[in-house]
């Protein structure tokens, strides 16, 4: 049973993770965490700068290479978090997200803040996994 508690962290490479101390993604057991996630290339540039839809896009394509790297997969997503600074531009995330859930169908959570990180960004997001789990349809 202890071997299920086991925990390790998942770098995506930003120089930032390590001065601040945080990671891109935790596993512990057969769950998976990946923290909020931007355009922001370790190099500090924010992607797809004024597109929501990129931005979304780019930040799910990021999501799911976390998840990779901790021996998950997006069907094994079951929540989704998105922080998003401009909730009527929703259409705009929602076809990214789509693009990536539509079949999987994570329960989802999408808030719109004041700001985040940098100006340029327009949208966050997080992911929870759970691997072995399967949807099970009737």
């Amino acid at each position: 049973m202890m071997e299920l508690l086991k925990r390790k962290n998942f770098s995506s490479g930003a120089p930032f993770e390590e001065k601040a101390g945080y990671s891109r993604a935790v596993k512990i057991g057969n769950m998976v965490f990946v923290g909020g996630t931007t355009t922001t290339t370790p190099d500090g540039v924010v992607e797809a700068e004024g597109d929501a839809y990129g931005q979304t896009k780019i930040i799910l394509q990021k999501i799911e290479q976390a998840l990779k790297q901790a021996g998950a997969r997006l069907s094994e997503v079951y929540r989704i978090r998105m922080y998003v600074t401009d909730i009527s531009r929703g259409p705009e995330y929602m076809r990214a997200y789509s693009e990536f859930f539509k079949d999987i169908k994570p329960v989802i959570t999408v808030a719109e803040v004041s700001a985040l990180a940098r100006p340029a960004h327009l949208v966050e997001i997080e992911a929870d996994a759970m691997l072995g789990s399967y949807l099970v349809t009737t």
